[in-house]
């Protein structure tokens, strides 16, 4: 509808709302215009302190970055330092992470989206998955500290692989398990009728239906968890990971480090040289999240195909 403001409409009718309305045109475009050089402007801020950051790292980094720098084990001269046993650490401990995280969480997140009722229980799990999110990593640390090191240390092995791997594992499930249900919920649900009508149960709706479209996304938001996890610090100090080991680990009970406590260890060191090789532990450790990321996106993309 249209208001005309030159035109006299009868009082108390829409007259009265033309008369109170400025349409200030030029003022409303104005503030369109303000916000919008705000959004560039943080844009640009936020993309120059990034490349400022990797350029600095680069700078420092990439001439320390060798083949000796990857295969040798932390040592006490900067020369003969290297990540070896840290890069391993961090396999080790990813992998248990991927292992445990991965089918709890998107087991949780179908059992809530597709299986269970509303009611107060799963209202209630809803609202504590949701607060756990944003939980501070130090707190799952205190956690895994007084779960995995001590209470469940005959099967663990103490401050272990496992203990390491678990304790991420429960920091990342919240994601998983929220990054899972919005992907279901994605999915149109005449799909889910399309399988009832042909006389399927609900487990065979949701395995042969809605898991194959969900799944693409699905790797991505635990991509991105197992991302957060590689780079966690606070957790591992907490449970007590070591920072110096001159060995690589042979089995889920074996002591470990990991690459973002070496290259807090070398930081912390009033020595030049080491914060050199930090910065050569930084690029490796992104080189591997880049590595994950790369086959993230591989794998969405062959399942989006497959689903085609």
């Amino acid at each position: 509808m249209t208001v005309d403001s030159t035109r006299n409409y009868p009082a108390g009718s829409l007259g009265s709302f033309a008369e109170k309305f400025h349409q200030n045109l030029s003022g409303r475009y104005r503030l369109d215009a303000i916000f919008q050089s705000l959004a560039w402007l943080s844009v640009a801020i936020a993309l120059i302190v990034l490349a400022w950051l990797l350029l600095d790292v680069l700078i420092d980094g990439i001439p320390t970055l060798n083949w000796e720098f990857i295969t040798n084990f932390p040592s006490r001269k900067p020369e003969e330092a290297g990540v070896w046993a840290a890069l391993m650490g961090t396999i080790w401990v990813m992998a248990v992470v991927a292992v445990v995280a991965f089918p709890i969480g998107v087991g949780a997140a179908i059992y809530l989206e597709e299986f269970s009722s509303d009611n107060w229980f799963s209202r209630f799990v809803e609202i504590n998955i949701s607060n756990l999110a944003g939980v501070p990593s130090i707190i799952y640390g205190l956690l895994g500290l007084a779960a995995f090191v001590y209470l469940f240390e005959p099967i663990t092995g103490g401050r272990s692989v496992l203990t390491g791997g678990l304790t991420l594992a429960l920091l990342i499930l919240p994601i998983i398990i929220v990054a899972t249900r919005e992907s279901l919920r994605a999915i149109p649900n005449s799909i889910r009728l399309a399988g009832f009508a042909l006389g399927a149960t609900r487990w065979q709706v949701v395995w042969s239906h809605v898991l194959p479209y969900a799944m693409p996304g699905i790797l991505t938001g635990t991509i991105l968890a197992l991302s957060r996890a590689i780079g966690e610090t606070a957790p591992l100090i907490a449970i007590g990971a070591l920072t110096f080991i001159p060995f690589i680990p042979d089995g889920l009970q074996s002591p470990f480090t990991v690459l973002p406590i070496q290259v807090y260890n070398w930081v912390s060191r009033p020595q030049e040289e080491f914060h050199a090789i930090a910065a050569s532990g930084i690029i490796l450790l992104l080189i591997v999240l880049l590595a994950m990321n790369a086959i993230a996106i591989y794998l969405r993309n062959r399942l989006q195909k497959i689903n085609l």
